[in-house]
């Protein structure tokens, strides 16, 4: 097993939910609760990634840079990293599993920077992906230093290895891994997918 520390990014302000994402209550538990334990079965130690202390059993790993979107937590989370790799996911895709978890791992090796998977809809998942610290944070600082706020240019400046979603079908609910639960919307179509599970 690779070394890996776990992050959920819980910065994100809410807007269109109304409410902190992170908390919201999800098959009888916090949504945060649930991407950890699923997180935690390649990463031992998981942090949760945001201005603010939310949810006292993690420990909280602040931004570095304010309002700086979804890059600024991936910066934060290399910067905290104590491991050679962050396994980093958002707050609000509740159907992340151990076993997609578990498949990414499977394409680290030496010549890899980032594992990161493509959605059914052919976008990449930056914000469910791997990263490895050393080579990865000093790119984020330059790219912050030149304004950049996307992660999709630091994916072009590393060796990223991109997972098809072919090579994720095969596992179970993998349909509704990238599920992203943003508005109350889609919070009940996400309880209703949960309640055929």
């Amino acid at each position: 097993m690779f070394d890996v520390q776990g992050f959920i990014l819980v910065g994100g302000a809410s807007r269109r939910m109304g409410r902190d994402k992170a908390l919201l209550d999800f098959g009888g538990q916090p949504m945060v609760e649930r991407i950890a334990r699923e997180l935690s079965a390649i990463a031992p130690v998981v942090s949760l990634v945001g201005a603010r202390q939310i949810y006292p059993s993690f420990e909280n790993v602040p931004d570095v840079h304010q309002q700086w979107g979804a890059l600024g937590g991936i910066h934060a989370a290399l910067t905290a990293a104590r491991a050679d790799w962050a396994a980093l996911v958002a707050c609000d895709l509740p159907f992340v599993t151990n076993k997609l978890f578990e498949r990414l791992a499977t394409f680290v090796n030496d010549t890899t920077d980032a594992v990161v998977p493509i959605q059914a809809d052919g976008r990449p998942q930056p914000v469910c992906a791997l990263y490895r610290a050393v080579t990865c944070l000093p790119e984020i600082e330059k790219l912050v230093a030149a304004g950049e706020h996307t992660p999709r240019a630091l994916l072009a400046t590393v060796h990223t290895r991109y997972v098809d979603f072919a090579e994720l079908r095969d596992l179970p609910g993998a349909e509704n891994f990238f599920f992203n639960v943003n508005t109350q919307e889609d919070l009940q179509k996400a309880q209703a997918i949960l309640s055929r599970q």
